[in-house]
This record gives C-alpha cells, structure tokens and sequence, in this order.
C-alpha cells in the first residue's frame, strides 16, 4: 500500500511538471521589416496560441524596408540591439531584407551571424524566418531559402521555411492569394506564415486553429485580425501539418 500510495505522489509530481512546463509562458521577439508587421504577425501567433490556452508573449523589433545590418548598427530608428541587451527573450526571430540574401550576401551572412550570436549569448534561440519569392518572380524563394538554410546551420539557429510553404501553397492552389501585392503578404497569406511559427513554438497540429484569428483591445473588446473561409484555413492547416521542419519543441 505504501509503494503503491508512493507511486501515486511521484504520478502526480511529474503530471503537475509536465502540465507547468505545457503551461509556461514563452517571450518571443521578431525582427525584421514590413514582412513582418504586414498584418500584425507577431499578434497573429499570439492570439492563434491564445486560441488553444496556450500563452506566447510576442513582441516585435520592425522597420520597414530595414535589413539585419541596420538592426545590427541602431540604424534607420532600429530598437533590436537596446531590447537584446535589456530584456530576456526566450527565442529571436530575423528576417532579412527580401532581397538581400541575392543581393547582398556578405552582409546577410555577417549581419545574420553577429545577431544570432548575441541572441545565445543573452540565452535565448535565435530562428530565422525564410521568406519567399516575389508574386512576379516565385523562383527566387529556392535562392532564398538556400541562403536561410546555410546561415542557420552556421549560426546553430533554427529555420521557420515561410518561403517553401508560400512556394508549396502556389503550387497546389494558384487560386489562393498569398499577395497584398509584389511582395508581401496578404492576410491569407500572414495566416500561412503564423500557422508555421504556431506549429513550430507548441509542436502542436494546426488543425484546432480557428479561421477567424480574434484578441482583445485595451478595453477587453474582441478585436479581430484575420479573417479567412473554412475552406481556405482548412487548406493552409493541411498544408502546415504535412510539412516536415524541425520544431522548437521535440
């Protein structure tokens, strides 16, 4: 009775520490540009996890048209370096100007390097997020996504393949626009990209994520960010779950 009432409490114990550790709240900043503030993505993964009583606190560190050389020097009104040296942040997310892993591959790979190392040394995990091809010109994603791959298997980061899942979802649905116009992402197309750093932070399916992603004004008032139809939010889920990458929780 002893042994067995001794189990029980050990049980217990480790169901408690599992569910806290489930529980935790984790501090996420993104860095980067328009591709990232185009339709609020760092809300957008929030209120998704949110929706599932899963708490992510996300905040981000974004300029339009900025590059990670700018975040790097404070430049072009960047805040990255004063919230890595003042906060702690469980992971980092960079994206990189869109272009520059072509155009400018020294300095995404010196840039992207540096930051990343600092991010570890203030004991967080630093992700980059893969960014796709433009709507005019979807074959630069696999250029883009090569550049990714090596900078995060240099650095020790880990990779959210945004550009593959925009390249897979053009493939098996053209209908579907991923585009608010050249370049960035539409709301569509923000859903797909938040259903990936959803999926990559909880380890979880997508496929309880509603359509309809909603959070609260400073009032507690429902505030809606993203509206899509069943069947296109079915879709990207689908899509999501199917895609193999390494996740942030194994």
């Amino acid at each position: 009775m002893r042994l067995r009432y001794l189990l029980t409490i050990i049980f217990c114990y480790c169901f408690f520490c599992a569910s806290a550790q489930e529980n935790k709240s984790i501090r996420v900043l993104f860095v980067g540009n328009s591709f990232i503030y185009f339709n609020n993505l760092p809300q957008v993964v929030n209120a998704m996890a949110q929706s599932q009583g899963i708490s992510i606190e996300t905040r981000q560190s974004t300029v339009g048209g900025s590059n990670l050389e700018q975040h790097w020097k404070e430049e072009n009104n960047t805040q990255t370096r004063k919230l890595l040296n003042e906060q702690a942040w469980d992971y980092v997310v960079f994206n990189n100007h869109s272009l520059s892993a072509i155009e400018t591959p020294e300095s995404f790979d010196l840039y992207g390097k540096k930051l990343a190392e600092l991010v570890k040394e203030k004991g967080g995990i630093p992700i980059f997020m893969s960014t796709w091809g433009y709507k005019s010109n979807p074959l630069l994603e696999g250029e883009i996504t090569k550049a990714y791959q090596k900078l995060a298997s240099e650095t020790g980061a880990k990779i959210v393949p945004a550009g593959q899942l925009f390249t897979q979802a053009r493939q098996w649905r053209p209908d579907l626009e991923l585009y608010f116009d050249d370049k960035h992402p539409s709301p569509i197309g923000t859903y797909l990209i938040g259903l990936s750093f959803y999926k990559f932070f909880t380890g979880r399916l997508t496929s309880e994520v509603p359509e309809r992603i909603t959070t609260k004004d400073r009032n507690g008032e429902k505030l809606y960010l993203l509206f899509l139809s069943k069947a296109n939010a079915d879709f990207l889920q689908l899509l999501v779950d199917d895609f193999e990458f390494e996740l942030a929780k194994r």
